[in-house]
């Protein structure tokens, strides 16, 4: 029978990053299930590179438990790691790699939880689903939504292991992720005014976003659960120009929402369109097709599953934890819950705050830790 530590160094050695296919690593996975028995089936993207993997352990004609996990990683460049990123690494009772925490340990912990299921009538099935290009946006799971959408039974509640330390979380932000383009009039720097500055328009725009943040800040909901209490607003990118005398008729930006599940995200960016269709008006006396243009980057819904529900208490059973907590970060969650109405809960080994970082890592114990929450899942679908 192999360890979960046997499976995340295989699993770290696959350098998944999102840009980059999965299949080397779902095949592995795939390969192993089949081992022991377990057919799976591959859910794969529009070129064929990347692939989301559901597999069943159990009866097919009961509502079972989703453990899901995604298997793409964040890039390494630019980082100082002191190992190699793709090489698990043992160093003072911590396991380094990339994914390590992020969450190639969840799913390393699911595999070994495989060999123990096998051995087991299941009453209740078990259910693995991992994803593709979590990372850029959570986007290779909704084509596995697609997929459980025309199954005649679905999970009755899911569980995402991205690192909390193993405590139940049963909330999160909402994101929604876009890139502003301003368009504007070039004209020779010594006769600036008689072009329009779309790295003007541009910063207009910046500024009004951050007027709406402060308004945001102190007016609006507020939830003193999540390290940060409010919806957040952030420009992350910006660019333009291509050299100092021309006016540049071309700008652009990348900004986020993360709001509260309470809040309305595409109700605050509706807000940001109504100041950009003001901001490009004035601009307009001088270039009538002077204007903003709006490309959705990135989405995905809020979590907010009830502290008393039946998930919530079924998972902080098989954690022995009677606390939950509140997450700022994003995770496939919401999804779950909002495309196909199962609940969902996050609890997995690992710190976030390792996460995307160099010398990412998750402790033996945690690991050990997440063992032990598994078989008790696995005694709860036994007995």
């Amino acid at each position: 029978m192999q360890s979960t530590l046997h499976y995340l160094e295989k699993l770290v050695a696959f350098p998944t990053v999102s840009r980059d296919s999965n299949l080397a690593l779902i095949d592995f996975i795939a390969g192993e299930l089949m081992a022991l028995g377990i057919t799976s089936t591959l859910i794969h993207n529009e070129d064929g590179r990347k692939a989301n993997l559901w597999a069943t352990i159990g009866p097919d004609n009961a509502q079972g438990v989703a453990l899901s996990g995604h298997t793409d990683v964040v890039p390494v460049e630019g980082q100082n790691w002191s190992s190699d990123p793709f090489k698990l690494t043992l160093r003072g009772g911590n396991l380094l790699g990339r994914g390590s925490a992020d969450m190639k340990g969840f799913i390393a912990a699911c595999l070994h939880l495989a060999h123990h299921a096998v051995k087991r009538k299941l009453h209740t099935p078990l259910h693995f689903a991992f994803s593709y290009d979590e990372e850029i946006g959570c986007i290779g799971v909704r084509r596995m939504l697609d997929m459980l959408k025309t199954m005649p039974v679905r999970p009755r509640l899911c569980i995402v292991g991205e690192p909390t330390m193993l405590q139940v979380v049963t909330a999160h932000k909402g994101k929604l992720g876009y890139r502003v383009t301003a368009h504007g009039l070039e004209a020779h720097s010594s006769l600036a005014p008689i072009g329009v500055n779309a790295i003007y328009m541009a910063c207009d725009l910046i500024a009004e976003i951050r007027r709406i943040q402060d308004d945001i800040a102190m007016n609006g909901k507020r939830d003193g659960d999540y390290e940060v209490a409010y919806t957040t607003l952030h420009v992350g990118k910006m660019a333009g120009g291509e050299v100092m005398n021309i006016v540049p008729n071309l700008a652009s930006f990348d900004f986020e929402i993360r709001y509260l599940p309470e809040d309305d995200g595409k109700a605050i960016f509706a807000r940001i369109q109504k100041a950009a269709e003001k901001i490009a008006a004035g601009f307009q006396k001088v270039f009538p097709k002077a204007r903003f243009e709006f490309a959705t980057l990135q989405s995905y819904p809020a979590l907010n599953t009830p502290v008393d529900s039946e998930a919530v208490n079924f998972v902080r059973a098989l954690t022995g934890g009677n606390s939950t907590g509140k997450i700022t970060f994003g995770t496939e969650g919401g999804l779950f819950q909002q495309e196909l109405g199962i609940p969902a809960v996050v609890c997995g080994p690992g710190n976030i705050a390792v996460a995307h970082k160099p010398d990412e890592y998750v402790s033996e114990e945690q690991l050990a830790l997440c063992d032990q929450m598994l078989a008790r899942l696995l005694d709860r679908l036994s007995n």
